[in-house]
């Protein structure tokens, strides 16, 4: 979401030169309007690298912080202080680092006339799209404090489901490294002291064997390469996962694996629901909901069902049609 400045002139005559954030142009002059406003500019407001680059380096909020803001938040919004009021103290409570940041230029941005809603989404690190429609939502409908409870309670089942696959993928990373650790210890001290037998004895070594002893040579010749192939993977594999289409084929990926491939579905489409539901109940028209969840679905496969589906309600149709497998014999699947 980007921010525009604009100049505009109210039914009074009155001139007006603020900020505004939104996702095009086209959307800022259509917001406008809708508040009988005569605009006369608008231009898109550049970030500074410096900004942008500080942004970065702070890093994003954490899960837990963003809980405790919301609840506290709501807590004070329903004791009857004024937003201003209440993130002036939860700036100077908070210990997270980038929330605090993101908490001081909001203060700012509100004390100069900016919409709560507006001034959260100019820090996405620590504010999702989820978080800044559902408080949009809340400004408008008066139900604030309501709506900070449903975001909290919301935040916390999204850390629960998170500390569950944490620790039922602990017992199989450990696992997992043990036995790559183990793999490179054969290779790299006990099979070169079982090739130093074998070319003593002078005996002819099966096939297998000499493969074996020749991946060990490899490997402590050109130790380096082994040491960097695993970066060169990882940092290719999140250049190729930027991609459109390389996001499609890893999430596809994803969704095949043997065991984790049913966990990841099921992970996506609790998720899909639990983010559906909190919007519309907080009264975010279904068409914004599902542009919304798509963005936030986390997977790409996922993602094209949901704007598909977004698609076939402008059309006309309903939702539970588009939600139908085509065969009812089969699971539902976004492939």
């Amino acid at each position: 979401m980007a921010t525009f400045t604009y100049d505009a002139v109210d039914s009074t005559g009155r001139s007006i030169q603020d900020r505004i954030e939104a996702e095009s142009e086209s959307q800022v002059l259509s917001r406008l309007h809708s508040q009988g406003l005569h605009v006369l500019q608008v231009s898109e407001q550049r970030a500074s690298a410096f900004s942008l680059g500080a942004r970065q380096a702070l890093g994003t909020a954490k899960l837990q912080s963003l809980v405790v803001f919301s609840r506290q938040f709501a807590t004070m919004i329903d004791a009857g202080l004024s937003v201003l009021k209440c993130i002036d103290i939860l700036a100077s409570q908070c210990k997270d680092i980038p929330l605090r940041h993101a908490l001081d230029h909001v203060k700012k941005d509100v004390q100069g006339g900016v919409a709560l809603a507006d001034a959260l989404a100019k820090h996405p690190n620590c504010f999702s799209k989820l978080y800044v429609n559902m408080i949009r939502a809340a400004e408008l409908g008066g139900i604030l404090d309501t709506i900070l409870d449903r975001l909290a309670g919301f935040l916390e089942k999204e850390q629960e489901i998170r500390q569950k696959v944490k620790s039922a993928l602990t017992y199989p990373t450990i696992v997992l490294c043990f036995a790559i650790g183990m793999l490179n210890a054969m290779f790299y001290f006990v099979l070169p002291t079982f090739k130093q037998i074998f070319t003593e004895m002078d005996v002819p070594m099966p096939p297998m064997t000499a493969a074996l002893f020749a991946v060990s040579d490899f490997m402590r010749t050109f130790w380096y390469i082994m040491l960097g192939m695993p970066v060169a993977a990882f940092f290719g594999f999140r250049q190729y996962h930027k991609t459109p289409q390389g996001a499609r084929q890893i999430d596809l990926l994803k969704l095949k694996l043997p065991v984790f491939g049913d966990l990841i579905l099921k992970l996506a489409i609790a998720r899909f629901a639990r983010t559906f539901g909190t919007l519309l109940s907080s009264g975010v028209p279904i068409m914004r909901t599902m542009e919304i969840i798509s963005e936030t679905a986390g997977n790409a496969l996922l993602a094209e069902a949901i704007l598909k589906t977004k698609a076939d309600l402008r059309e006309g149709k309903r939702l539970a049609n588009r939600s139908k497998p085509p065969d009812s014999s089969r699971p539902w699947s976004p492939t």
